[in-house]
């Protein structure tokens, strides 16, 4: 009696460390069938997006042509073309399709476009990317009935994010960004308010900020694109 009791018990043992096996087991294969299909679903829907990628102006394009450019071989081997992500920045019509560019480029990358910004520019360079974009409309087909205090303050953010970039650790400035502004400003006017706008956020006389970041020959061409601006 006592031998069938403890077969039988051993029969109960052996049959729940089975079950607990089985049941890991199951839980492993379920997991990593979730997981495969997950990456499956994934890279067909990299593989869709990668088909708009094709057609200009549209959010997959924006979105390829920022990871280029965050991938970008500098000609000593590495680095980020910031140029490139700024004039990709500026052609995005609104919010709304800055929205859409995010959404395509997590698609295709499986990564946080803002993520790589972040990690890929400076502090100087990210705040003027997000100031490129709050200036712009909520859609692309919205109205502007001219320039706003929105606009100035852009400007003026970007000026200053220009100005705040380091080379390394030594202070520098970023020319290319601050003739981007230049060129975009459409009147000397504009520039004036700009200025304004500049004093208001920072406390400081853009002037005397120009003059002292740039070189002379630097300030006499930004001088030179403003001076052919009408009044």
């Amino acid at each position: 009696m006592l031998t069938s009791m403890k077969e039988q018990n051993a029969q109960d043992k052996f049959t729940l460390e089975e079950k607990i096996r089985y049941g890991l087991l199951g839980i492993v294969v379920l997991g990593g069938s979730f997981l495969i299909g997950r990456k499956v679903v994934r890279n067909a829907r990299a593989v869709s997006e990668e088909k708009k990628t094709y057609e200009e102006g549209n959010a997959a394009t924006y979105a390829k042509q920022l990871k280029m450019a965050f991938d970008n071989n500098m000609w000593f081997g590495w680095g980020t073309d910031e140029e490139a992500i700024r004039r990709t920045l500026r052609a995005i019509p609104s919010k709304d399709e800055f929205r859409k560019v995010m959404r395509s480029y997590q698609k295709l990358y499986i990564r946080s476009l803002m993520k790589d910004m972040q990690d890929d520019l400076q502090n100087s360079e990210y705040n003027e990317m997000l100031a490129i974009i709050a200036a712009k409309p909520e859609k692309s087909n919205q109205k502007i009935a001219g320039l706003s205090a929105v606009h100035y303050d852009s400007w003026a953010k970007r000026l200053k994010a220009a100005f705040e970039v380091t080379n390394w650790i030594f202070p520098g400035t970023d020319e290319d960004a601050v003739k981007a502004v230049f060129l975009e400003i459409p009147t000397q006017t504009d520039f004036t308010k700009v200025a304004a706008a500049y004093r208001q956020l920072y406390g400081d006389d853009l002037v005397g900020e120009l003059k002292s970041e740039l070189t002379i020959f630097e300030f006499t061409e930004m001088m030179g694109i403003l001076s052919q601006k009408p009044a």
